[in-house]
């Protein structure tokens, strides 16, 4: 994990990545640069996203791999990324969509 970045999920997180998994097998986070949603936490199946040579790892929760590309790096410089879940509708390219919930990112300076 990148020394500058903390990664933390909340407890409703962890049991819908949970849930997704159990569904769908290995899955990865890459947080989108947004040109449909803006900077959102999209979740993949591992096997279905190829990370690209400009993706760049950031850190991983539940044994699940968060990237984002080159290009949004230095908005998660030297912040703790929180992921939550929420109920509701995430994007239509995410695997939660239809659950019911979706994650959320949230991101803070570290101090």
């Amino acid at each position: 994990m990148n020394n500058e970045i903390k990664i933390i999920a909340d407890d409703a997180a962890i049991q819908l990545i949970k849930e997704v998994k159990e569904e769908n097998g290995n899955i990865i986070f890459h947080i989108s640069c947004g040109c449909c949603d803006g900077t959102m936490l999209l979740c993949s199946e591992e096997k279905d996203f190829k990370i690209g040579e400009n993706d760049i790892f950031l850190g991983e929760i539940e044994n699940t791999k968060i990237y984002t590309h080159q290009n949004n790096y230095d908005n998660f410089k030297n912040h703790t990324i929180y992921i939550k879940a929420l109920k509701g509708n995430g994007s239509e390219f995410s695997l939660e969509y239809g659950s019911g919930k979706k994650f959320v990112l949230e991101s803070e300076i570290n101090k």
